[in-house]
């Protein structure tokens, strides 16, 4: 990036200062010097979505960009996840996440540069694909983060890792990453850092959340066996229907009834399937049902429970053993979220300075899945901390506020698309200033 004298001069001075507010002037020069590109980056990766496990070319999009700023690059880590290293003397080491997948939507967003692209889904069906949950945003931020950083070179020491992670929607990718090496083969973090796009907050803003910020996510399918009958004579079947019907009713109880009201906790059955006409009783119904929690303990004590609660239904209906409901839970399991609070607190206070103390809020947690909280997991552990980058323009409140329910879309939408401009400069600026903090501690 070629610059005027004046612009290596006001950087320069700017970040004599010392102070956080001067960087960040130093910071948004560098951003409104490169906006343009970031953005027409940006509008390339939201048309050109790929979805979970097949993101080949977006991983060689972010290799190379990582790779003309000095970054020496590793391509298929864990699948397409992609590891840029860029050493710059003694420091510490700051890692800096960005998901690379998109969702099998059609998008209806109407912009210029919304995604035509088809692809085939892992179960063989043909889907259009979507950037619905803003990890174009993330990647732009995160190129955007790291122009800025090589930039200043001179001005801090220490090691970036940046990570552009496959499959976070099905969340896998953090796990398949950490499985092949990625604390072993390359610098290991004294911190890790990322973004998630919020479509309930108003652009130019972020939102911290300390400690949990999102939940353990746990799936499970449950096989209901029975004896198949004629509705006429249901005395002389053991109806699964009865049996399933109740496992959900004796589940809502393990929420309500088994853990403390302090401690967050969700069973929802989002599925039942059984039976095929009205008079016939079937021989089996099968359920799925999804499980939300924070803590280890509290997640592990509804698992056991399932299980209990669906070997006593079956032992009541008369089932042999080995017929009661059978309770699979899925492999894919995520992570709690847990922010590190000291961590927490030390960036919302940099945001502050960076951005106003009106435009940094503490929000609550969610009950949405984020894989990045593997690699919090790890051992020895490493501080963590996700935070939210407002994306809603201030007049789709005034919107909401009128009555119009579809003012916001969320992300998930066909209909979702980010206030572009402040939400890109948003993140780049608390993201570079995050990290020039942290290098400044050691």
């Amino acid at each position: 990036m070629t610059f005027k004298i004046n612009t290596f001069i006001l950087v320069f001075t700017l970040i004599l200062s010392g102070s956080v507010s001067a960087q960040s002037q130093a910071v948004e020069k560098i951003i409104d010097d490169n906006y343009d590109y970031l953005e027409n980056l940006y509008k390339h990766l939201h048309a050109n979505p790929e979805l979970s496990l097949q993101e080949k070319n977006t991983a060689a999009k972010l290799a190379g960009e990582l790779r003309d700023l000095g970054f020496t690059v590793t391509e298929r880590v864990g699948g397409y996840g992609i590891v840029g290293v860029l050493k710059n003397g003694d420091g510490p080491v700051i890692m800096v996440r960005s998901d690379m997948d998109a969702l099998p939507i059609r998008e209806e967003t109407g912009v210029p540069f919304a995604s035509t692209q088809i692809a085939t889904t892992s179960d063989g069906q043909e889907s259009y694909v979507m950037h619905a949950c803003g990890h174009d945003m993330h990647m732009a931020v995160m190129i955007g983060t790291a122009r800025v950083l090589t930039e200043l070179k001179d001005n801090w020491q220490g090691t970036l890792v940046f990570i552009g992670q496959p499959a976070e929607e099905i969340g896998l990718g953090a796990k398949t990453m950490i499985e092949d090496g990625l604390f072993e083969r390359f610098p290991r973090p004294e911190y890790a850092l990322a973004i998630h796009v919020n479509s309930a907050l108003e652009s130019g803003k972020v939102g911290i959340v300390p400690g949990y910020a999102y939940a353990n996510v746990d799936n499970a399918r449950i096989t209901v066996k029975g004896r198949g009958g004629h509705g006429a004579y249901p005395n002389l079947a053991v109806d699964p229907i009865i049996i399933a019907s109740k496992l959900v009713l004796d589940f809502q109880t393990i929420v309500s009834r088994e853990i403390s009201a302090l401690d967050p906790a969700v069973l929802s059955v989002g599925s039942i399937r059984g039976g095929s006409s009205a008079n016939i009783i079937p021989n089996e119904v099968e359920l799925n049902l999804t499980i939300r929690s924070f803590s280890a303990d509290v997640r592990d004590k509804i698992k056991k429970r399932i299980t209990e609660i669906a070997d006593a239904r079956g032992k009541a209906a008369g089932l042999p053993q080995e017929e009661w409901p059978q309770v699979v839970f899925e492999d894919r399991s995520l992570q709690s979220v847990y922010n590190d609070p000291d961590l927490a607190e030390k960036m919302a206070g940099v945001f502050k300075e960076v951005l106003g103390e009106n435009k940094v809020l503490e929000m609550s947690p969610v009950m949405y899945g984020e894989d990045f909280g593997w690699y919090g997991k790890v051992s020895p552990e490493i501080p963590i901390l996700i935070y939210g980058v407002g994306s809603v323009h201030p007049e789709q409140f005034e919107l909401l506020d009128a009555g119009s329910i579809d003012a916001i879309p969320s992300t998930h939408s066909s209909r979702y698309i980010p206030d572009l401009t402040p939400t890109l400069r948003t993140g780049v600026i608390t993201m570079s200033s995050a990290v020039l903090q942290l290098m400044a501690e050691d």
